[in-house]
């Protein structure tokens, strides 16, 4: 694969950065026949594309990056007429190749197979893994970010111990009415996604990009911060809730806007590797056959 040094440098420069990295391999599961992970490049929540296309026109094979931290590979016809920031190429050498790794992930992810861990690095370099740390002003967010980042680097390889035990039955609360865990399971997931993909990435977002005072996206982040994770601890994501609390009592105090920054993207990477988890673990085998595929031509009047 060739990335695109000239166009979307603001996206392909902080991938750059975070390699080499290991992270869970997904595939689209609304979008068609493309795959995408979550590469530990904060610099991504920042990054703005000068340049855009019609991801379904796009040729099999195009890579595009997007600010809620996704790599994503398409392989195949695309449903989803959304534009996207292309970064590079799949080598027309690899595209059969490609497509058989695209049927592999699915049947990872949808067949519940094992799951794929994708190694991604410099053609001329070793393979590794790690996750980068932001610089903090304040001693106790410094080692905040610390711990988040280790908890990340953990994450985007290996499911928590929460999410396995909660995707194979166990309640850890009294969470899903009449004993259900299904419910719990389809809540979790609706609560994690908008958490990671646009809360705290909105908030780092705003920090650097707009002149909105630090009084004010403080409050804002103990606004729209809590409820979400709260409810998350009490499904079962325990770590998760108590790394929300911590953020927010830092909150409280007298940080700096780089220490907000550096919080907010720590804590985006964290939640949307268990976003990724979500969905490779859920029982997709739960859904009957018939349920894959009805056009609208199809339905009953009634329905």
């Amino acid at each position: 694969m060739d990335l695109d040094e000239v166009n979307n440098a603001d996206l392909v420069e902080p991938l750059w950065r975070s390699l080499p990295y290991r992270t869970l391999q997904g595939h689209a599961l609304v979008a068609g026949d493309c795959l995408y992970h979550v590469p530990p490049a904060h610099g991504l929540v920042q990054a703005v594309p000068d340049r855009r296309v019609d991801r379904q026109a796009a040729p099999n094979g195009t890579v595009f990056c997007s600010a809620v931290q996704h790599l994503t590979i398409k392989y195949g016809a695309l449903t989803e007429p959304m534009p996207a920031a292309p970064i590079g190429r799949v080598w027309d050498s690899d595209l059969p190749v490609l497509r058989q790794v695209g049927q592999a992930v699915w049947d990872s992810l949808h067949g519940r197979g094992e799951p794929i861990i994708a190694e991604v690095c410099r053609l001329d370099q070793p393979a590794g893994h790690d996750v980068y740390q932001h610089p903090c002003i304040s001693e106790r967010a410094a080692s905040l970010v610390a711990t988040i980042a280790e908890m990340s680097k953990s994450v985007l390889v290996e499911p928590p111990d929460e999410l396995v035990r909660l995707h194979q039955g166990h309640r850890m609360s009294d969470a899903g009415s009449r004993g259900s865990v299904l419910t719990t399971l389809v809540f979790v997931n609706g609560e994690t996604r908008p958490l990671g993909y646009m809360t705290y990435t909105a908030l780092a977002r705003a920090a650097k990009q707009t002149d909105i005072s630090l009084d004010s996206l403080r409050e804002m982040a103990r606004m729209l911060l809590v409820k979400p994770s709260e409810f998350l601890g009490y499904c079962g994501l325990s770590p998760l809730w108590a790394a929300t609390e911590e953020v927010v009592d830092i909150l409280s105090r007298d940080i700096e806007r780089l220490d907000f920054v550096a919080l907010m993207e720590q804590m985006a990477l964290y939640v949307n590797a268990l976003g990724a988890w979500n969905l490779q673990l859920f029982p997709w085998e739960l859904a009957p056959q018939q349920w894959t595929y009805r056009s609208m031509r199809e339905a009953p009047a009634h329905v």
